[in-house]
């Protein structure tokens, strides 16, 4: 089980610290991970390219460092560069997020489905976004990965992403 930071404050202050220098020295920049003491949000933090180094590093899932990356990535260049600070900052020291990319992703499923039904999406655009939540509900919850499920909500999301091609065409 990973715990945020290996539950050693002095880790969250080293990596925070380093965010901090970058981020005075202007040297956050979106576009490359990491390149002549300049990077993006992840190049910043670990000095490297690799998601799954914060495992390794800060004791933080892979997961939450690509939701990092693409968040940092979506912002405007001002936000963009304070978002690796803000993101460290809420971390709390031990703390167990192994659920929180799942946690996210549910929401933010649930969100799409809100949306979708909102815009009047065709009906089969709407029952994967339904499948996708199925899948992603229990694990969420902390229980094992359904692969039926998995691969249900797979299908479905593919097959309503050729029929929206299709009648884009």
């Amino acid at each position: 089980m990973l715990h945020a930071f290996h539950n050693d404050p002095k880790v969250k202050t080293k990596y925070l610290d380093r965010v901090m220098a970058h981020y005075k020295a202007d040297e956050i920049i979106k576009g490359i991970y990491w390149d002549n003491g300049k990077g993006c949000a992840v190049g910043c933090t670990i000095h490297g390219s690799r998601h799954k180094d914060y495992e390794k590093e800060l004791g933080i899932p892979e997961g939450l460092a690509i939701l990092e990356d693409n968040i940092f990535e979506s912002l405007q260049n001002g936000k963009a560069k304070e978002w690796p600070v803000k993101f460290l900052k809420s971390i709390k020291v031990g703390a167990n997020l192994e659920l929180a990319g799942w946690k996210f992703n549910f929401w933010l499923q649930t969100e799409n489905l809100k949306f979708a039904k909102k815009q009047k999406m065709p009906t089969e655009v709407i029952e994967a976004i339904k499948q996708v939540i199925a899948y992603l509900k229990p694990v969420a919850e902390g229980k094992p990965i359904d692969e039926k499920a998995r691969s249900a909500a797979w299908s479905a999301a593919r097959s309503a992403a050729w029929s929206a091609a299709e009648s884009a065409a």
